[in-house]
């Protein structure tokens, strides 16, 4: 904290820790070189040898030898956890068998960054119907496969989709590491396509349904006026024999002359 004027209340345990600081204030900084180039940003906590370096700004962590924002720059309110060109695993504790009732998946993108998918209107623009661009699921080629031994030692059975393969059938649907190489499937994003397809299908089954009603409906009618039209002829057979009858009784009988 050599160069600090007026900033107060920062904390440093380190050779040059908080080294260009001048105004910023309640900082703390624990690590040779940690926050090293800071100057005004406050609130700031950062653990680590030369963790937070080429870095300015504002209610930061930054935990890990060099930890901190990749290059360098500007940034704020951001929570970083070890350097990713070092670190290759993670493991926390306290989050495997934990239940949350109420909680929402969590995703990661190529760079590390955390977060949620909100699926609330106040983030979204163009909003269409799906239509007919979730047929492309039936492209797809889904497999069984094992995990390479030094990713799954225990080579548990998995099921799902190859990415390469997918990318091909529509690049939307793969998501990508930080070299931009293709690096997983957006199972999200296939579920949402699989309901549209189900949706589609349902509304397909229940017009053929309605149809088959109508159907037996005409069918039904068809078969009432069938037996009434027999019923009818019957009763017209019934007259006519009746009729036949009578004729019969009231007929002249014919009379034999005879001749001499």
């Amino acid at each position: 904290m050599g160069n600090n004027t007026i900033g107060v209340q920062n904390n440093a345990v380190g050779v040059f820790a908080l080294n260009s600081n001048i105004d910023g204030a309640a900082n703390t900084a624990a690590g040779d070189s940690a926050y090293f180039d800071n100057v005004d940003g406050s609130f700031n906590t950062v653990v680590g040898w030369a963790a937070g370096g080429l870095v300015e700004g504002s209610d930061n962590i930054y935990i890990g030898a060099t930890a901190g924002l990749p290059g360098g720059g500007s940034e704020s309110d951001t929570i970083r956890i070890g350097d990713p060109l070092v670190v290759l695993d993670c493991y926390i504790a306290g989050i495997t068998g934990a239940t949350t009732a109420a909680g929402v998946p969590v995703l990661v993108d190529g760079t590390g960054k955390l977060g949620t998918l909100p699926s609330s209107k106040r983030f979204k623009t163009d909003i269409k119907p799906m239509d007919k661009a979730s047929e492309v699921l039936f492209a797809l080629n889904p497999v069984t496969f094992r995990y390479k031994k030094e990713i799954d030692a225990k080579g548990i059975p998995q099921f799902g989709l190859v990415a390469e393969e997918v990318e091909k059938v529509n690049p939307n649907l793969v998501a990508r590491d930080r070299d931009n190489k293709v690096q997983a499937v957006r199972y999200e994003a296939v579920n949402a396509m699989l309901l549209n397809e189900f949706l589609k299908e349902h509304r397909t089954v229940q017009d053929l349904k309605a149809t088959a009603e109508k159907q037996q409906t005409t069918i039904a009618l068809q078969e009432s006026q069938i037996k009434a039209l027999t019923a009818s002829l019957r009763e017209q057979a019934t007259q006519i024999q009746k009729v036949s009858a009578q004729l019969e009784t009231i007929r002249p009988t014919p009379q034999v002359v005879e001749n001499r």
